[in-house]
């Protein structure tokens, strides 16, 4: 028996090709292009096929941000109904909306979602099934469910409340045992990414339980084949105890595992694992055509026009934004001050692709810059907590004499994490980069005067920072003293409407010395 395993993940509502930045675009992702290629896939009927979602398909693009705040309008589910998926697995991002929206959507879906590890106070499975069981040609299948167990660590404490996350290593020894009973191939599906190097078994992260791929791989007798994402890694690898995928994120890759199963030896034979890149595959044409009325007025809600900027907001080097901040950020500090009375605000530039202003605002350059549907929240904190959370911060630089200042590996592998660097404003600090790591906060003072260590200060930041996420241990949800829990982008269209023109104000509190 023939089986192909085909799987996407992280594809976080990209539809189309487009990264929403402009109007008519063709760039090399999409689910309307990995469609084309499941569909081709399909059409040489080589065998028996299983389709699975990974995760995180519910938030990302402007598009499912639109659908998320206008349901009337539909809903992400109807859009994966059409892709023909056999099951799916819950992702971090799909918790962004809150419960209420997330099992609403899941409720619409045309196919089970199953999550073995995230359950309910009563012991109920948050989407009701741990995993699901196929048959092909008499060859039983199973699909176990796991999701990275770190989201409390991301949400605010009320979206999380009443639900019981476990390790998803801890929770695959508890199931993968049985379903070896049940079926004759096992297949696990994790929301989750690698926390250790795939050759040599040495840790690139901090092990707090975000990432278990590598050790679901080496602790975890039975597993056949192992789906990952989160990290939005390309990864198809043939060489360990099973074969493992990881498709990147919106769609650029479509993951593809094929397993030769033999009947009367009951016996796998062989596994091959690799990424099929869609760079030059064309759109499927019904996907396309279905939503192009929800794609129109998707575009037309972006191009509604906000406010003008007076000066220049545009940002031409993201490097340089984050050695000497940039009028942009110090604008969303400005949004984060006003929504929730406090004046102390830190916020991240949260990529490369951010281009800023320019002298019209719309809701385009909105969601194409504050690309997160972050809510905000107010944390009470001493002295102390905010430097050492200023020093993490700081340890995204690298200095050398050859090089100058640049940017640290562990901001960007195993996955580029710019987002995890923050800019603050309302206090004056400096980062002296030839300095130690830990050591590098030179001077911080607040109101003119140097801040104590046990001096309490309120900082508003958003929800994924206040409760650690990031690594940021010293900040937690028992810190949190208010929330704002409309998200930020209509924070930012309201600001805009109360001052149609804002002025571009380089900041001054922040230097880098080198």
């Amino acid at each position: 028996m023939k089986l192909t395993v085909l799987s996407t993940s992280d594809t976080h509502g990209y539809l189309y090709p487009t990264d929403f930045r402009k109007r008519n675009q063709s760039l090399n992702f999409g689910l309307t292009k990995v469609v084309s290629e499941i569909r081709a896939i399909e059409d040489k009927k080589e065998g028996n096929i299983l389709k699975i979602d990974n995760g995180d398909f519910l938030q990302g693009s402007p598009l499912s941000f639109y659908l998320a705040k206008n349901p009337d309008e539909g809903s992400m589910a109807d859009i994966m109904n059409e892709v023909g998926y056999d099951c799916g697995v819950l992702g971090n991002h799909e918790f962004n909306y809150g419960i209420e929206f997330l099992e609403r959507t899941i409720n619409r879906l045309n196919y089970p979602i199953v999550c073995a590890n995230i359950l309910k106070e009563n012991g109920d499975y948050l989407t009701g099934t741990p995993y699901v069981v196929f048959e092909r040609e008499g060859v039983k299948i199973a699909v176990l469910g796991l999701t990275t167990p770190y989201i409390p660590h991301w949400e605010q404490p009320q979206t999380v409340k009443g639900l019981v996350f476990k390790s998803a290593v801890e929770t695959a020894k508890e199931f993968v045992p049985k379903l070896r009973d049940l079926a004759d191939i096992v297949i696990v599906s994790y929301h989750g990414g690698f926390e250790k190097d795939l050759e040599t078994g040495e840790p690139t992260e901090v092990l707090t339980g975000e990432n278990e791929g590598y050790d679901l791989l080496h602790e975890v007798s039975g597993i056949d084949v192992l789906l990952t994402g989160h990290q939005h890694r390309y990864i198809a690898s043939n060489d360990g105890p099973a074969p493992t995928t990881q498709p990147g994120d919106k769609g650029k890759f479509l993951a593809r595992v094929d397993v030769d199963y033999k009947k009367s030896t009951q016996t796998i034979e062989k596994t091959h694992a690799e990424l099929i890149e869609i760079t030059d595959q064309i759109e499927n044409q019904e996907l396309k055509e279905k939503f192009l009325p929800l794609l129109e007025k998707v575009e037309t809600w972006l191009d509604q026009k906000l406010g003008t900027v007076s000066g220049d907001m545009t940002i031409k080097d993201p490097m340089e934004v984050r050695m000497h901040s940039h009028p942009y950020i110090e604008f969303i500090q400005a949004v984060q001050k006003e929504a929730t009375g406090v004046d102390v605000s830190g916020t991240a530039l949260f990529d490369d692709y951010a281009k800023g202003f320019k002298e019209t605002i719309s809701m385009r350059d909105i969601v194409t810059n504050y690309i997160y549907p972050n809510t905000l929240a107010v944390l009470s904190i001493t002295g102390s907590e905010l430097k050492a959370a200023l020093e993490r911060s700081a340890s995204y630089f690298e200095y050398n004499e050859e090089d100058g200042v640049h940017v640290s590996l562990d901001f960007l592998e195993p996955k580029v994490a710019h987002f995890n660097y923050d800019i603050y404003s309302g206090i004056d600090y400096t980062i002296d980069v030839k300095q130690p790591k830990g050591s590098r906060i030179t001077e911080l003072s607040y109101h003119g005067k140097p801040l104590l260590n046990d001096q309490k200060i309120e900082v508003v930041m958003n929800q994924y920072r206040a409760v650690g996420g990031g690594d940021y241990d010293m900040f937690g949800a028992e810190k949190i003293v208010k929330e704002v829990t409309v998200d930020m982008t209509e924070l930012i269209s309201t600001y805009l409407q109360k001052n149609p023109v804002i002025e571009a104000i380089q900041p001054t509190n922040f230097t880098l010395k080198q």
